[in-house]
């Protein structure tokens, strides 16, 4: 089916309103807390969470690591919807972590391992950081945990495992980047501006296509289409999806019980 073709943003919209209600109905929760970040998102989900449960039942989290240059982007999501919201600033625990596993501090006669400098480890680390800090309130509050990544990013891996792929339930999990702009466009609650925003990971300084390689719009094409029309492109894009499928699954549980070679 061409889902490129039929895809409405104000049916998908409203369809997603109505099943956050009903999940919250069947599991008997009122509440839900996200991570905040100011991006395209994270707005739209905020806003459908909004208004299927009230804005007075989500609790918006901003956890910038250390100085965040658009912090102001974050706040003005909240204000637009009139959600509940609290800054938690990360660095100190970002900065603790660092400590904690310096190299230096390694003694070579207890048998100590090294823990080599990771660029990529540390970057990753935030997002962990974050969803601990928003899980720990959540439970507070006794809200769910709502996630606010997309499919275009689940795809090619751009996500963090245990980071922002851990929540409760995943509102716009099924939808491309390029359908998650279309539905943020039907919503006149929030600004237009950060619904259009060019994504980064606020994190590496890159925008999330510069970091990736890849273009956004190749991505749904690949996912909608089954091709972008460059089929090297394709490749690529298959590739990070293969490597990286062991983050939209659960742990993989070995089987004691099967012999070598007759594991699927």
């Amino acid at each position: 089916m061409n889902t490129e073709r039929c895809f409405r943003a104000d049916s998908a919209r409203d369809n997603l309103v109505a099943a956050i209600r009903e999940l919250a109905r069947t599991q008997g929760f009122d509440k839900v807390a996200l991570g905040i970040s100011g991006g395209k998102d994270s707005t739209v989900t905020a806003a459908l969470c909004a208004r299927a449960l009230g804005p007075e039942n989500v609790w918006g989290v901003m956890m910038p690591d250390g100085l965040q240059k658009d912090i102001g982007d974050s706040r003005r999501v909240c204000e637009a919807l009139g959600i509940r919201h609290r800054t938690v600033n990360i660095g100190g625990i970002h900065t603790a972590l660092r400590a904690v596993t310096d190299q230096t501090a390694v003694t070579a006669e207890n048998g100590e391992f090294e823990i080599p400098a990771s660029r990529e480890s540390d970057i990753n680390v935030g997002p962990r950081l974050r969803m601990t800090v928003l899980r720990y309130i959540a439970q507070a509050v006794g809200a769910r945990v709502a996630g606010t990544g997309n499919l275009s990013e689940a795809t090619v891996g751009y996500c963090t495992k245990d980071g922002d792929t851990s929540c409760d339930f995943s509102v716009l999990g099924a939808l491309t980047s390029l359908e998650v702009v279309a539905v943020g466009l039907t919503m006149d609650e929030i600004p237009r501006d950060l619904v259009v925003k060019t994504p980064t990971d606020g994190l590496s300084g890159m925008s999330d296509e510069e970091k990736l390689g890849l273009r956004y719009a190749d991505i749904h094409a690949y996912i909608r289409l089954g091709s972008c029309g460059n089929e090297e492109t394709d490749r690529k894009i298959a590739r990070k999806e293969a490597a990286n499928m062991h983050k939209r699954r659960m742990p993989l549980i070995l089987d004691p019980f099967a012999k070598a070679g007759a594991r699927a």
